[in-house]
């Protein structure tokens, strides 16, 4: 696999993440299946890691290295549609591959909870069951790996067909053992672990890139 470049220069960078070389390019394979058959990635995380999803959706819904330029016939199309607005929307539109994370619906976030007695463990649960379509990818990142809010997510998935990526740390929790590819970075410390999330995020983000839009 050509893109095996990008996780060279991972472990070039982060040693101690050679570990993860296999899952990362099984979750690389996963992601990649996803995308070339129109489906979608839904991510959910808490904390830090929630931050890391809202991230991880920014670099795949629009250019991170890449300029992502629309193509010259849906350019014309939009052309079409309107001479002058058109004309700046083919010029600055960025192409994107389709990714929700799950934290940033507070309305209907709020408005579960209100309802539902236990809504506050279920939110991510419910969206994966609206969002969500068999060939979708649930990315489930959770340091533990036993965030509940997660886990339950994951159950929906399952039953729905989606494949499940798991981001979490060396020990896995239950999340490891329910994933169809787990992550487990080499640390047992939160901000460690968070901090080696990054990169190997980022390293998926810049190979999916090259794969569609290279």
């Amino acid at each position: 696999m050509e893109l095996r470049k990008h996780i060279d220069l991972l472990i070039e960078r982060y040693p101690s993440l050679g570990v993860c070389r296999g899952d990362i390019e099984n979750a690389y394979k996963i992601l990649e299946e996803c995308f070339k058959n129109g489906n979608k990635l839904l991510v959910a995380g808490n904390g830090g890691s929630c931050a890391d999803a809202e991230h991880i959706v920014g670099e795949l819904m629009k250019g991170f290295k890449l300029k992502r330029k629309c193509s010259e016939q849906f350019s014309e199309k939009l052309k079409a549609v309107d001479g002058v607005r058109g004309a700046e929307l083919a010029e600055n539109l960025q192409g994107g591959l389709p990714a929700i994370a799950l934290d940033g619906h507070q309305a209907l976030n709020t408005a579960f909870i209100n309802d539902v007695a236990v809504g506050g463990l279920l939110t991510y649960a419910q969206q994966v069951y609206g969002y969500g379509k068999s060939g979708d990818v649930l990315l489930g990142i959770s340091t533990s790996g036993n965030s509940k809010n997660v886990m339950n997510a994951t159950v929906v998935a399952r039953a729905m067909g989606l494949k499940v990526i798991g981001l979490t740390g060396a020990k896995g929790g239950e999340l490891a053992t329910v994933s169809d590819v787990a992550i487990k970075v080499p640390s047992t410390e939160t901000y460690m672990i968070q901090e080696l999330h990054l990169p190997v995020y980022h390293t998926l983000c810049l190979m999916l890139e090259e794969r569609f839009f290279g």
